[in-house]
């Protein structure tokens, strides 16, 4: 089976800035585990600023894509807006592991560039735009929809770092158990 270097190094890539964090993951550290040489990363990124950047769009944007894919066009049920955004996550994650914690971990560092930065806010934009018309609906707590976004995806992220650590089994009444319980976190009460 023939694979493509530039999609190995990004795998690699993927792998360790997850584990190890930017700081943590050096060029020769990828070059090892995608088995290149460390000149071969060089010759589609010119660093390792830009390798992270490249990794972090391609990820920000499947996921923005995997939310907004089949989103309910009644836009004013906002519960199920909820439970889509929630399902449409565990989705994400569940066939690409390391991807949220690699966003999650990464999302407000110094070391986005401006194009990685906006597709991040363009994606929380899009949360936040369904919670502020969930809160006009009277829907939704009136809490800031950043505060909202930190309840839901939070619980999400943490979720998935229990059941990384196998602390928590995935089952389907889990997710269906913990989708409710975040949806009445944030309901108007």
């Amino acid at each position: 089976m023939i694979t493509n270097k530039r999609d190995d190094v990004l795998e690699a890539a993927l792998l360790l800035f997850a584990e190890r964090g930017f700081d943590g993951t050096t060029i020769p550290m990828i070059a090892d585990k995608a088995k290149v040489g460390a000149g071969t990363i060089y010759r589609y990124f010119e660093n390792k600023e830009a390798l992270f950047n490249t990794l972090f769009q391609y990820w920000v944007t499947r996921l923005s894509e995997i939310v907004k894919d089949n989103f309910p066009s009644d836009l004013t049920n906002i519960r199920l807006h909820h439970r889509h955004i929630f399902f449409q996550i565990i989705q994400f994650v569940n066939h690409n592991e390391h991807a949220l914690h690699f966003i999650d971990s990464h999302c407000s560092t110094h070391y986005l560039d401006e194009k990685s930065q906006k597709l991040f806010a363009d994606f929380l934009e899009f949360l936040r735009s369904i919670l502020e018309k969930g809160k006009e609906q009277g829907d939704i707590c009136s809490l800031p929809a950043d505060a909202l976004i930190a309840i839901v995806y939070g619980a999400i992220v943490q979720l998935f770092k229990l059941m990384r650590m196998n602390i928590l089994e995935e089952t389907p009444e889990l997710l269906v158990n913990i989708e409710e319980c975040c949806w009445n976190a944030i309901k108007a009460h």
